[in-house]
């Protein structure tokens, strides 16, 4: 297999994994008849924290991207080679994405497998839909939208801060490492995503929303496709600014 072959397959399976156990935290908080039921906040939170780090782990040979506002804001910042020596180019930069949203949605249909029962003995439609996809604690698309262009800023900045402001060096979130960009998601988690449920991944909320939609999950409700842009277009412009304002902010700074 080639190097493009082999970036895409880290990633759908790096992505799969974190959309799994991400998407598994959040139903075992909110699906009735689960151990984990009422868990919180910030149990979801450290889960989602630590899904990361086992995508990490899994995808580390493509970079680990597992986010497209991640390969966008290192195209934004200048690099010139993603993970296993793939260059940056229009070819490497749509495997990736590509790859990141099919993960995200196999994941999503297994993680209803593996909880098929309990979305059954589910009333509430809604909480059927959160473990899906993110939605706002009150619903303003500017503001939530706000909430999500700088919770992704954060996260993109950072991943790139590690690598020093060099440009070219940071091939994604395995740059940073496993743990500490699990950390990082926690952190931000925990600090910016009462709002919004913190997507801070296109990926993450529109692959597992479509999955939703298309799953014959009983009483399921509406996919609540008016505010799916949303979790896509926030962190894709957060991810873009954080690349854009790390070419000069990053080098000033080492």
């Amino acid at each position: 297999m080639d190097n493009i072959g082999v970036v895409f397959l880290s990633e759908v399976l790096g992505t799969a994994m974190l959309v799994l156990l991400g998407t598994g935290v959040v139903a075992n908080v909110a699906l009735a008849k689960n151990k984990g039921l009422g868990g919180g906040f910030l149990m979801v939170t450290f889960g989602w924290g630590f899904a990361v780090f086992a995508g990490v782990i899994v995808a580390y040979n493509s970079g680990a991207h597992l986010n497209p506002a991640v390969t966008l804001g290192l195209v934004a910042s200048g690099a010139t080679e993603f993970g296993s020596g793939v260059p940056v180019n229009f070819l490497s930069v749509v495997t990736y994405i590509a790859a990141q949203f099919l993960g995200a949605f196999i994941g999503a249909i297994i993680c209803w497998v593996a909880y098929k029962q309990h979305f059954d003995a589910e009333p509430n439609s809604a909480n059927k839909l959160g473990v899906f996809s993110t939605g706002p604690a009150i619903r303003s698309y500017g503001w939530n939208l706000t909430t999500e262009i700088i919770g992704t800023f954060v996260l993109v900045f950072v991943v790139l801060a590690f690598g020093g402001g060099r440009q070219g060096e940071s091939g994604g979130l395995a740059a940073l490492g496993a743990l500490p960009v699990a950390l990082l998601v926690i952190v931000i988690g925990t600090s910016l995503g009462g709002p919004t449920g913190y997507a801070i991944n296109p990926a993450r909320d529109l692959g597992p929303r479509i999955a939703h939609f298309v799953l014959p999950i009983k009483g399921k409700g509406p996919s609540d496709w008016a505010y799916s842009w949303v979790p896509v277009i926030g962190p894709v412009i957060g991810g873009v600014l954080a690349g854009w304002a790390s070419l000069f902010l990053l080098p000033v700074l080492t």
